[in-house]
């Protein structure tokens, strides 16, 4: 569980990055789920932004994501979702906050 002050660190790094994955009408499958639990792996911290034509809402996918992938909801900001999630390779870690 992160603290406010390791969640306000996480949302300055991830302003300064754009988007990797996008929802969409499709909501969330299991490829999905897949492809953002490798990218949690290889870079920590990542931002999804939910589409306008979504059905699922931007809360409800962030909490599915997170379960699936075993990561930690930063923040829901609008459209747009942080997850974070500590790598289990050493060699990946580039975020150091402390959980």
């Amino acid at each position: 569980m992160l603290n406010s002050k390791q969640r306000a660190a996480l949302k300055a790094i991830a302003s300064q990055t754009d988007a990797i994955f996008q929802i969409g009408k499709g909501g969330v499958g299991d490829a999905m789920v897949k492809s953002i639990g490798d990218a949690l792996e290889a870079r920590e911290l990542i931002k999804i932004s939910v589409l306008e034509n979504s059905a699922e809402t931007s809360r409800g996918a962030a909490e599915e994501i997170a379960e699936a992938t075993g990561s930690e909801v930063v923040a829901v900001i609008g459209r747009k979702i942080i997850l974070y999630k500590v790598s289990s390779k050493p060699e990946n870690r580039r975020i150091s906050v402390t959980i």
